[in-house]
C-alpha cells in the first residue's frame, strides 16, 4: 500500500521547507520548530469543561475534564516528542479530543525532557504523577485509571504500567500506546525501511537516543525499552496503534506480540498508509481523527469493564 495521499502531501510540503531537521540544531530550536508545525497541523479543537493546571516539583498536570462535577475515569496521558521536543500545548488538541470522546479526564503530564534531564527523570515525573492521582482519587473526582501515550509518550506508558504492576499499584485499567518506542537498540528492520523520508528519520531517532540515553548501558534497561522486561504477564489490557511507514512500526507490533504472548488482552490496530505521528494530523489527514475515535472508544469500553 502506497502512502496516503494527504499524507504525501505533507511529506511534499515538508521536503519544501526551509526549515532544519531536528538532529541539525539544538534541543530548545527542535522544540520551537515542533510546537510551531504541530500547531498549523492539528484540527479544531473541541471545548473542554474544565482545564487547569496542577504544578509539582519537577513536572506540571495538564487536566481536561469534559464536564464539571461529575466523577470520572482518567487518562494519564504522557506526550510524544522523543523524550526531548512536545509538552502539554503540542498534545493540547489530542487531550480535549480524548477527553471528550471518552467521555474521561485527561491529565496530560509535562514531565521533564532530556538532555538536561536524562533518563530516567522522564519515568520517574511520569510514575510520580500516576501515583499521585491515584492516591488523590477522592479529591480529584475519578475513579479507574489508564496510561496512554504517543511515541515517547507510549514507550512511559508502557513502563509506568509495568512499573505499577511490580509495585502492586497504582492499579491500571488500559494501556493506550500509539506507536509506542519499545526497543532503544533500534535493531528492528522498519528502522532501515522506513528511516528516511517519512517524517520520522534514522538521524532523528538517533538524536533524540543520544539527548534520553547518553550512557549505551541504559538502552537495553527495560524501563528505557520495555519490550526487554522479564515479564509481561498480568499486564492491563491495551491498544497498540501503529502506522506502516514508521520506523517504530516493528517494536510497535513485537509489543502487541510479546503482550499477548503473555497472556494478555491486546488490541492492534495498523493504519497501513500513515507515518509516524500522525494522530496530530487531524486537521490535514482525514484518518488522524478516525484513529483517535478507535482510541476513545477503546477507552470507553475498558472504563465500562472498570465500573460494571
Amino acid at each position: 500500500m502506497s502512502v496516503h495521499p494527504q499524507v504525501q502531501t505533507l511529506l511534499d510540503r515538508v521536503a519544501r521547507s526551509p526549515l532544519p531537521p531536528y538532529h541539525t540544531v539544538s534541543p530548545f530550536v527542535a522544540r520551537r520548530i515542533y510546537r510551531d508545525t504541530r500547531a498549523v497541523l492539528a484540527p479544531k479543537a473541541p471545548e473542554a469543561a474544565e482545564v487547569r493546571l496542577l504544578a509539582f516539583e519537577n513536572y506540571a498536570l495538564r487536566v481536561y475534564r469534559p464536564v464539571q462535577g461529575e466523577t470520572l475515569p482518567a487518562l494519564m496521558y504522557f506526550h510524544g516528542g522523543g523524550w526531548t521536543i512536545g509538552d502539554v500545548d503540542t498534545h493540547d488538541v489530542l487531550c480535549r479530543q480524548l477527553a471528550v470522546g471518552a467521555r474521561c479526564a485527561v491529565f496530560s503530564v509535562d514531565y521533564q525532557l532530556a538532555p538536561e534531564h536524562p533518563f530516567p527523570a522522564a519515568v520517574d515525573d511520569c510514575l510520580a504523577a500516576t501515583r499521585h492521582v491515584a492516591e488523590n482519587a477522592d479529591k480529584l473526582k475519578i475513579r479507574g485509571l489508564a496510561v496512554g501515550g504517543d511515541s515517547a509518550g507510549g514507550n512511559l506508558a508502557a513502563t509506568v504500567a509495568l512499573l505499577a504492576r511490580d509495585a502492586g499499584g497504582p492499579e491500571i485499567a488500559f494501556q493506550l500506546l500509539i506507536y509506542p518506542a519499545t526497543d532503544q537498540r533500534l535493531a528492528s528492520a522498519s528502522h532501515e525501511r522506513n528511516g528516511q523520508g517519512y517524517l520520522l528519520t534514522r538521524e532523528a531517532i538517533r538524536y533524540f537516543r543520544r539527548n534520553y540515553l547518553p550512557n549505551e548501558r541504559d538502552w537495553s534497561d527495560w524501563r528505557a525499552s520495555p519490550l526487554l522486561a522479564n515479564s509481561h504477564a498480568n499486564l492491563p489490557p491495551a491498544l497498540v496503534v501503529t502506522a506502516g511507514y514508521d520506523p517504530l512500526i516493528d517494536e510497535g507490533r513485537a509489543y502487541a506480540d510479546k503482550l499477548r504472548a503473555a497472556g494478555v488482552e491486546v488490541a492492534y490496530r495498523e493504519f497501513a498508509d500513515m507515518v509516524h505521528g500522525f494522530v496530530l494530523f487531524g486537521g490535514v489527514v482525514d484518518t488522524a481523527n478516525a484513529a483517535v475515535a478507535q482510541c476513545c472508544s477503546a477507552l470507553r469500553a475498558a472504563f465500562e469493564r472498570v465500573s460494571a
